[in-house]
Order: structure tokens, then C-alpha cells, then sequence
């Protein structure tokens, strides 16, 4: 990560804090204070640790991390997840890390927010194999700060609850190893919608262009990516506790539930060590967690106009409930095809507007522009009640249901003139 910040200085610039800032509520104004910059903390009350946040909150330092330009980030996650990279650089982690047993008040973990559960990590990577054929898995996820040495964590069906739950039905505990602190290309690739049998460390070496490194660890039998923190333990067999309340990407309260516990047994740290923190609601959550549904959104509407040029999750839809696409239309129905498609694509989406090449999909004057000119409410818009849709929508029904908006707002191609924007052409 170190060497990424250097670039982000140079490049955005770094917001350094030299007074004294408190891990509880503190910390985090701060950061709602500079949504869109880097952040660190270098005096931390708690902790002798500096805290980090912001180093992947634009689309900008995203596709800087992984060596392209905004327009091209979708394309670039694609070529990554169907040309994944195998690793061989792998060293073992005495190397470079200060060890101890596991003691995470020794760490700067957050109180965001005055009703959470409690101290969250949320930039933590978990790392773990499949019991049955040891394929690895990594994986973001937010963790609940028990003790000094267990953790609560929120983990919903895919491929880590399936192995977990392949441990419990055999009675035994998963091990795990945690990792905090990371390059966001190497961030960014554990958040991919990949296949069970898939690994997302090979994804992420793409991203590097094949010079990814990985730590082995002491205790349990998992490489994890060269990090900041990491930390070493098993998530119990048939073990649960409280998780929750947390601000999720709606900037409103998830439930309650029920969570897997994870027992540590060690922490290494880097010598000049640094914690990431990952503002719950901020730019960084929402497009860590957003960006890898573009690349599912786009392939599906590929399928069914082939012509469309890109995909995005929109920050004002906290990049998880609105989407706009854009095509090149060679047929007047292509909208309603292309809405019908993201939206079974992505289950959670709520809203989809189409457009044409012309419009600038991350300038939302753009997008609102193309609605305002180019949509007949009678003729363009789509509406289909009683669907599902995402539970994080404070909308919704409990179970998730809603109603479901498509937006064409694309040019009727027999009067391409009357729509000609004269800025652009003159």
C-alpha cells in the first residue's frame, strides 16, 4: 500500500491530521469531512498505529491503481476475471513483520457512528480455503470487535459461507487469515463476482501484471496478499454472536443478526504499519462494493445489444441501486431490451436509465440532461411493481421487495437530427 500512497500524493494529493484524534466517532467525522480525499490520521489516542482512508473513494484513483482510465475500468475487472494470473512470488512472512499473539486494542479499529454494535474493521480481507479441495478464497467483509482476540463477522451466502458451512458439517473450524492494508487493485479484485472454483489473488494479479506477491502465513495454511496488518485464526464451528447495528451503503442502519465468530491466535504487523478504514456509507464502501457489479450489468446487456459501450453504478445510487448504460442504438426497442436486461442482471438494481454514446455516464448533468430531452413518460419509461430487489433499500419491503424503474432516454432514431447537441458537433 505504501508505494500506491506515494503515487496518490503525487498525483491527488494526501490529506495528513497531526492532532490528536479519537478511534470513537472522531475519526470518522473527519473523514465524512473529506469524502472524496485521502486521509491520515498520524496521532491516534488508542493507538500507536495511523489511520488511512480514502486511497480508492474516485473512480479516478481506482483506475490509476489498476493502470487504465476511468472509461476503461469496467473493461479492465473483465480482462482480469477471464485472465486470471497463477502467483509464484511467495515469502514467508518473518520477513517483514513484526509477530505477537493477537491483541486488537492494539489496533485502531472505528466507532463510526453513534448506534453501531460497537468497533468495526471494515477494510478487512478474509482469506481462507475450501475444506474439501483447498481452493482459496478472499473476500471483504466487516468485522465486529468482541475482545481483544474474537471478532464477529457479517458473511452472506456465497463462496466463504459455503465454506464455512462445509467446516461446521464436518465439526471442525475454518481457518482464516485477515488482511488490512492493501494496494486497492488488490482491494478491488476480492469484492469480483467470480466462479466457487476460482481465485480472486490471481485476478488481482492481473491487476499487477503479474508481479503480485503473497505472505505465507505461521499458524494456518493460507497465502495472503502483501498487507499492512495481518492476522491469523479460524472462524468457530457453530459458534454465533450479535452483529450489528451497522451503516451499510444506503447510509442507513442494517439489522441485527446472528454471526460466525472468529477466535485470533496471531498479528503481524509491519514496522511502520498503517490501518485502512473504510467509512461505512463513504465513496470508498460504495464503489469497492459496486464497481465489480458493472462488469455482470455489462456482459448481460452484451448478450443482448451488443453495441453498448459502458456500465455504471451510480455514486448517488450509492453504486448498488441506480445504473446507467449506455449503447450505440441501431433499433428503436434497444432501450426497453437493455433495461429489461441490467435489471436481471443485478438483482438489487432499482432504477436504469439508458442512454446514447453521446452522453458522458459519469457526469450526472449529462445523465439528467438525456432524461430531460430525450424521455416521453408515456413512451420511455418502464415500470414493474412487486419485484425483488435489494434488502439494504430502506424502501422496500422487508422481504426485499419493490418496484422496479426502467429509463429510456435515448434518441428516436428517425429523428436523430432534432436531437443533434449542437456543442458537440460544432
Amino acid at each position: 500500500m505504501k508505494e500506491f500512497l506515494k503515487i496518490i500524493e503525487d498525483e491527488f494529493g494526501v490529506i495528513r491530521i497531526d492532532k490528536e484524534v479519537s478511534t470513537t466517532f472522531e475519526a470518522a467525522k473527519i473523514f465524512r469531512k473529506y469524502p472524496k480525499e485521502t486521509v491520515i490520521l498520524e496521532n491516534i489516542a488508542e493507538s500507536n498505529i495511523p489511520v488511512i482512508s480514502g486511497i480508492c473513494n474516485t473512480r479516478a484513483k481506482i483506475a490509476t491503481a489498476l493502470k487504465t482510465d476511468v472509461p476503461n475500468i469496467t473493461h479492465k475487472i473483465i480482462e482480469g476475471m477471464n485472465k486470471p494470473h497463477p502467483i509464484k512470488n511467495i515469502e514467508n512472512i518473518s520477513k517483514n513483520y513484526n509477530t505477537s499473539q493477537a491483541d486488537l486494542s492494539k489496533l485502531p479499529v472505528l466507532t463510526h457512528y453513534q448506534r453501531d454494535g460497537g468497533s468495526y474493521i471494515t477494510s478487512g480481507v478474509i482469506i481462507a480455503k475450501n475444506p474439501e479441495d483447498g481452493t482459496p478464497n478472499a473476500s471483504i467483509h466487516r468485522m465486529l470487535v468482541l475482545s481483544e482476540d474474537q471478532l464477529t463477522v457479517r458473511i452472506v451466502p456465497r463462496h466463504l459461507y459455503t465454506y464455512h458451512q462445509m467446516a461446521e458439517a464436518q465439526g471442525k473450524d475454518l481457518d482464516i487469515a485477515i488482511a488490512i492494508g492493501m494496494n486497492p487493485a488488490t482491494l478491488l479484485a476480492t469484492t469480483t463476482s467470480i466462479p466457487i472454483t476460482a481465485n480472486e489473488m490471481e485476478v488481482a494479479n492481473n491487476f499487477h501484471e503479474g508481479n503480485m506477491k503473497l505472505i505465507k502465513c505461521e499458524t494456518v495454511d493460507l497465502e495472503v496478499p502483501e498487507s499492512e496488518i495481518i492476522l491469523e485464526g479460524k472462524i468457530l464451528a457453530n459458534e454465533r454472536a450479535s452483529e450489528g447495528p451497522f451503516v451499510d451503503l444506503t447510509d442507513t442502519y442494517d439489522v441485527v443478526r446472528q454471526e460466525p465468530v472468529i477466535q485470533l491466535e496471531k498479528m503481524h504487523l509491519k514496522e511502520d504499519a498503517m490501518y485502512h478504514a473504510i467509512l461505512p456509507a463513504g465513496f470508498e464502501h460504495r464503489l469497492l462494493q459496486g464497481l465489480p457489479q458493472e462488469p455482470r450489468i455489462y456482459q448481460a446487456v452484451q448478450n443482448t445489444v451488443p453495441t453498448v459501450q459502458n456500465v455504471v453504478l451510480t455514486e448517488g445510487g450509492c453504486c448498488w441501486l441506480h445504473a446507467a448504460v449506455s449503447i450505440k442504438k441501431q433499433t428503436q426497442g434497444d432501450g426497453k431490451n437493455v433495461m429489461m436486461a441490467a435489471l436481471a442482471a443485478h438483482p438489487s438494481l432499482k432504477h436504469v436509465v439508458v442512454v446514447d454514446e453521446d452522453i458522458d455516464l459519469f457526469n450526472p448533468e449529462d445523465l439528467e440532461y438525456a432524461i430531460a430531452s430525450r424521455v416521453k413518460g408515456d413512451d420511455d419509461i418502464m415500470i414493474i411493481p412487486k419485484a425483488r430487489g435489494s434488502s439494504l433499500d430502506p424502501s422496500a419491503l422487508p422481504d426485499g421487495t419493490t418496484t422496479k424503474v426502467g429509463v429510456d432516454a435515448t434518441k428516436e432514431l428517425n429523428k436523430k437530427d432534432k436531437f443533434e447537441r449542437v456543442s458537440l458537433s460544432e
